[in-house]
């Protein structure tokens, strides 16, 4: 995760106990998120006597290292797959997916998703139509060969193609797709209705 480690590079006249928005600053994410991570015992915490919250930023460092890694607390939680090219797409979804609960696995390609699927098969796979070489489509019909059409829920979405893809989509065997114009929090909704946590 790029933006914590160069907070961190540059973090050095910053202070050791930080405030909840300068720890979401720093992890780069919402108050929000920082309260449910909070909550849910993910990132440590302490309260002063007024109840407000302070974050070691050691702590949070710890906690930027580990992100992307299974830690125990996760293995009851629902598995999202999100094959995409783009690493700040992911990043976005995969935070923003942690928060609400769930584990999730990175892949910038098909062939690393169809790597991690045969390691792991996960709940539902958000797979980007549009990439090099192998694109989404190949990737989907790999899955379903290996898997079974409809055993493993997909979330077919692209920026680039319009929402008449969907109707391939769903003739493809896809559970869901979304495309232009492009949101992500409607790429993490559809994610909350058809696997909810």
């Amino acid at each position: 995760m790029t933006t914590g480690s160069a907070r961190r590079r540059t973090g050095e006249s910053q202070p050791d106990w930080l405030t909840l928005g300068q720890a979401a600053t720093y992890l780069g994410v919402a108050q929000s998120t920082m309260r449910k991570w909070t909550d849910s015992g993910q990132v440590s915490s302490f309260k002063t006597p007024g109840g407000h919250r302070r974050y070691r930023r050691a702590d949070l460092d710890q906690f930027l290292d580990g992100v992307g890694r299974s830690s125990p607390s996760a293995s009851d939680a629902p598995l999202v797959l999100i094959v995409d090219d783009d690493p700040k797409l992911r990043e976005y979804v995969r935070v923003n997916l942690e928060a609400e609960g769930y584990a999730v696995r990175e892949a910038g390609s098909a062939d690393e998703g169809l790597a991690a699927l045969d390691e792991q098969a996960p709940d539902l796979i958000l797979l980007d139509v549009m990439m090099p070489r192998v694109d989404g489509w190949e990737m989907l019909r790999h899955v379903q060969e290996r898997h079974g059409v409809g055993s493993i829920p997909v979330i077919m979405f692209s920026g680039k193609v319009d929402e008449r893809s969907a109707g391939e989509a769903a003739a493809r065997g896809a559970q869901g797709f979304i495309g232009k114009p492009f949101d992500p929090r409607a790429l993490i909704e559809s994610t909350k209705q058809l696997l909810p946590v």
